[in-house]
């Protein structure tokens, strides 16, 4: 494996990985609770659901590439937990677990079971996923007559990733 365990790149890594978690966390918060059940459109999951999807998503692929880090998965992959609190612990649970992975994996030297053919690459993926539902999740909330101006969810989001010394 290219990348040593305690590489200040890998470091890097996983800090943009917790900024994602942090990101989709100030979301959760912005996102009234009435609005949980509407939908970006007809036949798609709802908001809630698609939070839900993203926790359970990071859990499977934890389970499916290094089972020794994986954490018990949801029944349901789009069970919406109504109390926002209990919400944002699975997302850090799953988070925590995703970090854990890539960082076990790197550590052993060892490659992910099922997919990806670097553990880096996992990250990379589901935060291209994350950003996908993001915007969904965005979207669901203009459609429903409540969007999110850039000034509620600007420092929130854009400013965790490019304002230095904001984290």
């Amino acid at each position: 494996m290219p990348t040593a365990p305690d590489d200040p790149l890998l470091d890097a890594l996983l800090d943009s990985w917790e900024r994602n978690n942090r990101i989709l966390i100030n979301l959760l918060r912005l996102v009234p609770p009435d609005l949980l059940d509407s939908w970006p459109a007809p036949a798609s999951p709802s908001i809630g659901e698609l939070f839900a999807h993203v926790h359970y998503v990071r859990l499977v692929f934890v389970l499916e590439d290094a089972p020794e880090c994986a954490r018990p998965l949801p029944e349901d992959e789009y069970a919406v937990e109504r109390d926002v609190a209990r919400f944002e612990e699975m997302l850090n649970e799953s988070a925590a677990a995703v970090a854990q992975a890539v960082r076990g994996r790197i550590a052993a030297g060892r490659a992910m079971e099922t997919h990806y053919d670097h553990p880096i690459l996992m990250l990379q993926h589901l935060i291209w996923h994350e950003g996908y539902h993001h915007g969904q999740i965005k979207l669901a909330l203009k459609l429903a007559g409540r969007p999110l101006s850039d000034k509620e969810v600007g420092r929130g989001t854009w400013g965790v990733w490019m304002l230095k010394g904001v984290s």
